[in-house]
């Protein structure tokens, strides 16, 4: 039995590179994940390599996969690190990737970072990489948003062309939903679960729930390299797909265990 079947739905306390060196090539449907970036959370004291992460993933995904990567860049002495930026170009010129999209995460219900000559920190960037030519897979309608104007009636005045002469005037129905663009909002405060807030930075479920949903059929196998509270295991569940994950911190691996046990026992319930 290979390492992946062995290992599927199971939390491995683990380096990402090392358990990622385990996975067989072209085995997996999706990554997401939120690596240590900038040295903003403490993993272990261990030094972190973003790019042969990024080259480990490349290769255990499936042609046609996509890679979700959420990113912030670090501020100091009134400077950006930039690391988001470089990801995005290291990961498609020197691994192979190419940018899909770029969604802005806006967060709501919680202050942000607070500066007095600077503006709010309200957002942070997720990278949607793509291994291959095309998504193998790509459903946008479990992430549509209500319109607006949706059910009203839109009237087109008559243009004039350039002899003169007008179009006709044309109606148009709003649909009452539309598709998403590329700033998706999300609720950061008065989440429940109290195994989750015992991680320093964890997002909101509703992400990789989202993501999920979007790039990864049923039965296909999600994979997060830096699992943390386990946000990504708990939305795979839940969407019936499998997932694989790693964390070199035994308390993060044991707080996601938890939450994956939690969740087993609310579909059956």
């Amino acid at each position: 039995m290979n390492f992946l079947k062995k290992n599927l739905n199971k939390i491995i306390c683990s380096d990402s590179i090392i358990g990622l060196n385990k996975i067989e090539d072209n085995s997996v449907d999706m990554v997401i994940t939120s690596p240590p970036y900038d040295q903003l959370r403490d993993y272990e004291k261990k030094a972190f390599d973003l790019d042969g992460t990024g080259e480990e993933i490349f290769r255990v995904l499936k042609n046609g996969s996509i890679c979700a990567v959420v990113l912030q860049d670090q501020t100091k002495n009134f400077g950006k690190s930039l690391t988001t930026f470089k990801t995005a170009v290291n990961w498609c010129d020197k691994i192979g990737f190419k940018l899909f999209e770029t969604v802005i995460y806006r967060k709501h219900g919680s202050e942000g970072a607070w500066w007095t000559k600077r503006f709010r920190v309200d957002h942070e960037y997720i990278h949607l990489f793509l291994k291959g030519e095309r998504p193998n897979y790509f459903n946008k309608t479990p992430l549509k948003i209500p319109s607006k104007h949706g059910g009203k009636t839109m009237i087109g005045s008559g243009n004039r062309k350039t002899d003169g002469s007008t179009t006709k005037t044309t109606t148009l129905l709003i649909n009452k939903m539309k598709c998403r663009g590329t700033v998706w909002d999300y609720l950061n405060a008065g989440d429940k679960d109290n195994l989750k807030r015992m991680h320093p930075a964890p997002f909101p479920d509703k992400i990789p729930y989202d993501l999920i949903n979007c790039f990864c059929k049923k039965g296909g196998i999600v994979l997060d390299p830096f699992m943390g509270s386990g946000s990504t295991a708990v939305s795979a569940i839940k969407l019936k797909r499998n997932f694989i994950g790693f964390d070199i911190s035994k308390t993060y691996c044991d707080i996601a265990s938890k939450r994956i046990k939690n969740v087993q026992v609310d579909l059956i319930e």
